[in-house]
């Protein structure tokens, strides 16, 4: 099932917004079942938020979390730092791995 087949379709332009406005990532890249094409309704949208830090990547991720608390679907923010995506991108096992393989990019600063 595409991501366009399921609720997350109904709420990831918001959540896209919303993370745009309030932090100023780099990129938004979906990733897993929704980016793959075989999420099921109850699937969470796995969003993996490219972005400078400063202090905590958990804490940040939390924040955006608030931010989206609202949106009435499962969901899953994960933040890392443009030099550790560069480097994690091809690293079997970390979460960069799956975002830059079988990723969408929803977001990216111009």
């Amino acid at each position: 099932m595409s991501v366009t087949d399921t609720p997350a379709a109904l709420w990831l332009d918001d959540m896209v917004h919303r993370i745009v406005d309030g932090f100023h990532p780099d990129r938004i890249i979906l990733f897993g079942s929704h980016a793959r094409g075989d999420a099921i309704p109850e699937s969470d949208v796995d969003l993996l938020v490219v972005m400078p830090v400063a202090g905590s990547r958990r804490r940040l991720a939390v924040e955006i979390g608030v931010a989206l608390a609202d949106v009435p679907i499962p969901k899953d923010v994960v933040v890392t730092t443009p030099e550790d995506f560069a480097w994690r991108k091809d690293v079997t096992g970390t979460v960069e791995y799956p975002a830059a393989h079988e990723g969408r990019v929803l977001y990216a600063n111009p």
